[in-house]
């Protein structure tokens, strides 16, 4: 301060910013993560504002200025899962040469996400939650994993520029049967887990057999 009057700092102003930007941050992660706590423990039906806020003890209106409403906190869990899925999906297909193992290996990834990531995969696919199918498909995220898979297809295929709805066609084959299989486990009607991924094993092989013999 000279003669009364505030000085400007620039490096304290920044420094000041930085700090309100990271707690900003922070409460987005913490309303993110209690929100994720609180379907784990009583199911998606119990998420609600009041109760976010509960949690991390805040305010209902602090919640509203990260999040419009509950709708959209659900997207970004579901962006959150996206992101998870396509990283999972990277590594299955690093770890093999051959597109065939590629795609085994990632199928079983996406199995091994949908269970570990159990409620994630519950909002990206509406499976007991009240996904809107339209507001999912904005987000770029979504379109990462058919990225990935398509690009496997079309080399096992042995065409990587072969026309979009061939390779379409067959990357639904596969994942309507994942998915199938995944969304009667979730809902707690299927068989053991050794019974589910032999299952798994023959349905992705007799699908990769159907394609290269």
């Amino acid at each position: 301060m000279l003669n009364g009057v505030k000085l400007f700092n620039p490096v304290i102003e920044m420094a000041s910013k930085d700090r309100i930007q990271r707690l900003k941050d922070e409460t987005r992660i913490n309303i993110l993560e209690a929100s994720l706590q609180i379907v784990k423990e009583e199911g998606w039906q119990a998420l609600s504002m009041r109760k976010i806020a509960d949690v991390i003890e805040y305010t209902a209106p602090i919640i509203y200025e990260y999040f419009s409403n509950k709708d959209a906190i659900i997207l970004e869990l579901t962006r959150k899962g996206y992101l998870i899925l396509s990283r999972d999906l990277e590594q299955a297909k690093a770890k093999h040469r051959l597109p065939a193992k590629q795609l085994e290996a990632m199928w079983l990834a996406y199995w091994n996400f949908a269970f570990a990531n159990r409620e994630l995969y519950q909002a990206m696919f509406g499976i007991t939650t009240s996904c809107s199918c339209a507001q999912v498909n904005t987000l770029p995220e979504a379109g990462l994993p058919w990225d990935l898979f398509s690009e496997v297809i079309g080399e096992l295929m042995g065409d990587e520029d072969m026309d979009e709805d061939v390779i379409c066609t067959k990357y639904y084959t596969f994942w309507s049967v994942v998915h199938g299989l995944i969304s009667i486990n979730i809902l707690r009607r299927g068989n053991s887990d050794e019974i589910n991924r032999q299952v798994l094993k023959d349905a992705i092989g007799g699908i990769i057999r159907s394609i290269t013999g």
